[in-house]
């Protein structure tokens, strides 16, 4: 967590003057919010109940803008006198019940008001009891004593207003400036993560569901979004709003504010508990999504074939069951958000409602706390619950991110290598392998002790059973691994001593099942490089005898092609497959069974092609078509990881071994076969 933690804070600080800018238009915001109970404070205490101040009347002849008219005197307020201003009587105007009364004069104490049946005021505070005579005032008599608060009134209101609006232009550059660097920081996180897969090693593939990839890139990189703009938003605001409530309670009073302070360890409990018992359960969601999409990529890819010998049923029911085990983790951590949700926290709020009023109900408190100062400390208590609440609901999205996170950061460090830069200077192509053994798999050994040479401008044709190791031998001079055992050289220099991009910049390779992107056909020749012109796509295309049959599409070589070629037939596929390879003129040219989806008159076309392609650069075929091969310099024999026979065509055929019964075979001659093969075993 705390790793995680620290490269996520990483990716963040790569945006930190938009994440900085954000965050102090937050404070401004809710500095502005909290102002209004404090605005209140003062609405009620000076404005409203400040009627039961102590008045005085006043000595002045004109009346003034606190002055009120009664009784052929003016009266003001005492806080509206001027230092020094000469003061009259005191009379006091109270609340009792819904009804306000006039005291021509003042009062020895305060307390609990009633009024009597001869028209008295009655006033008791503990055993002492006060009675005065009293006159009623009427709303239009009340109304001139207010008369005078309601400027100052509407200039807080207006204030109240002003700092609404200040408050909600700082939040909406606060959510735009967060969500932005969000969608920064995201995208950042998905190119690297994508580079990244650019510098693994080819096992790392063969050993990973293409779907679990992708779910890395796109499902988890999207969860670590909402880390940024709902999570890291609403921590950040709930923050600020505590400490900023915690202040402003403790200067409305600290024996209140003292009351609250174990909200705060109880929060930070509560964040502790809910994320021992959500960090597995996410983890196990976010692993089924990630088999989830497997399966689907992977029964996209093989619809064909089960459709083809119906498997609907048995791929449905393999389908439902990592759903069933995804929605029965979901359950779980929706039953885990139900009992920790905000129902909880309100639950938790009441209850400190029911203390507060307990404790300042039970105490001497109320008698020295105002009715504003009591609505301000309520007003914020609910405020600061609020965004505990808001905190509380973010836990699910910060536990699914941080393990998302996680998946990301795993990819990330799996070990690649760098994109090396720049351009190799052309090789010319002479390749040797000396006493090369190689094994995907410990104790497994695929290569056992190959050693041959190829020389610039040879053909050199490897065959043998499935599995002899082939494909291997090509998937170690491309670097695809690295050997065991021994060496491989191309001019004279260990592979393994040349960066791997700039060893394959001089390879061209053309696979059995060729791979098409989404473009055109000049764009799967030329693969977008910039380096191959126009020119050299239609020359590549004339030169393996697909122009004309291109040519007669109705978009010419800018034929779209959608993902892997899927409406192209499979010779066509493979002549643009092989145009690609010889648009970037490689030194070296890999034919992997290129010729094994081709019929037989674009096969002769091809052959012909090579025929003059092949001059100057050495050239490795794979085949199973032993007539495809018999110009090849050289043939290799393979079996079981073993070079068993070489030489060229004419020289095994007059071995009479393993090349001269397939050989044989595939021209039909069983009985030929069958003889040479007992002689063999003789």
């Amino acid at each position: 967590m705390k790793q995680t933690g620290l490269r996520l804070f990483q990716y963040a600080a790569i945006f930190k003057k938009p994440l900085l800018i954000a965050l102090l238009c937050l404070s401004v915001a809710v500095a502005t919010e909290l102002a209004g109970p404090f605005i209140a404070k003062k609405m009620i205490d000076t404005h409203i109940l400040g009627i039961e101040k102590p008045w005085y009347e006043t000595t002045s002849a004109v009346q003034t803008e606190h002055a009120v008219p009664r009784g052929g005197g003016f009266y003001k307020r005492s806080d509206h006198f001027a230092a020094g201003e000469l003061r009259g009587q005191e009379v006091r105007i109270l609340q009792v019940g819904t009804q306000f009364v006039w005291v021509n004069g003042p009062i020895a104490f305060d307390g609990a008001r009633t009024l009597t049946g001869d028209g008295k005021l009655a006033i008791r505070q503990g055993t002492e009891q006060a009675k005065y005579d009293v006159q009623k005032l009427s709303v239009a008599e009340l109304y001139t004593f207010y008369k005078p608060e309601f400027i100052s009134l509407m200039k807080l209101a207006g204030l109240y207003f002003g700092l609404i609006v200040i408050g909600a232009g700082f939040t909406y550059g606060q959510r735009y400036l967060l969500q932005s660097a969000a969608n920064r920081i995201i995208q950042r996180m998905r190119s690297d993560v994508f580079a990244q897969i650019q510098r693994l090693p080819i096992n790392y593939f063969d050993n990973q569901p293409a779907g679990k990839i992708v779910s890395r890139i796109t499902n988890d990189t999207e969860s670590v979004k909402d880390l940024y703009v709902q999570v890291l938003a609403n921590f950040f605001t709930g923050t600020i709003y505590i400490v900023g409530i915690i202040i402003a309670l403790f200067i409305l009073d600290y024996r209140l504010a003292l009351f609250t302070l174990p909200i705060l360890p109880l929060l930070y409990a509560w964040i502790i508990v809910y994320r021992k018992y959500a960090s597995h359960y996410n983890h196990e969601i976010r692993e089924r999504i990630g088999s989830i999409n497997g399966m689907i990529n992977e029964a996209i890819q093989g619809m064909t074939i089960i459709q083809t010998f119906r498997r609907q049923k048995e791929t449905t029911q393999e389908f439902e069951q990592l759903n069933d085990e995804y929605t029965k983790y979901q359950n779980k951590l929706l039953s885990l958000n139900s009992l920790t949700s905000h129902n909880l926290m309100n639950v938790v709020r009441n209850l400190f409602f029911f203390g507060l009023i307990w404790y300042v109900g039970g105490s001497s408190l109320h008698s020295l706390i105002t009715v504003g100062v009591l609505y301000a400390f309520v007003d914020y208590l609910n405020r600061m619950f609020h965004p505990m609440v808001g905190i509380v609901n973010q836990l699910p999205n910060l536990e699914r991110a941080i393990v998302s996170a996680d998946r990301v950061f795993e990819l990330l460090d799996e070990r690649g290598l760098a994109v090396a830069e720049g351009k190799a200077e052309r090789y010319q192509g002479n390749v040797k392998f000396e006493g090369v053994r190689f094994a995907y798999k410990e104790g497994e050994d695929v290569l056992k002790n190959i050693s041959f040479e190829a020389k610039q401008g040879q053909t050199v044709a490897l065959v043998g059973h499935t599995g002899s190791g082939k494909s291997s031998i090509l998937n170690l001079l491309f670097r695809f691994y690295d050997v065991n055992e021994g060496r491989i050289t191309v001019d004279g220099r260990d592979v393994r001593e040349m960066p791997k991009q700039l060893l394959r910049q001089h390879m061209g390779i053309v696979l059995q099942d060729p791979f098409l992107f989404t473009g055109t056909i000049a764009s799967n020749v030329s693969l977008d490089d910039p380096s191959i012109t126009r020119e050299r796509v239609e020359q590549a295309l004339r030169e393996v005898g697909a122009a004309e049959m291109f040519q007669s599409l109705p978009h010419g070589f800018d034929e779209p092609v959608i993902e892997k070629g899927s409406t192209l037939s499979a010779g066509q596929r493979q002549l643009i497959s092989f145009a690609r390879a010889l648009a970037f003129d490689p030194a070296i040219l890999i034919l992997d069974e290129a010729t094994a989806s081709i019929d037989t008159e674009t096969e002769a076309v091809i052959q012909a092609a090579l025929e003059v392609l092949s001059k100057g650069r050495t050239t490795f075929i794979i085949a199973h078509r032993l007539s495809t091969i018999k110009s090849a310099d050289q043939i290799l024999v393979l079996d079981h990881g073993e070079i068993v026979e070489r030489g060229n065509h004419e020289e095994l055929m007059a071995l009479h071994g393993r090349y001269y019964q397939m050989y044989q075979l595939q021209q039909g001659h069983s009985d030929t076969a069958t003889a040479a093969d007992s002689e063999v075993r003789l």
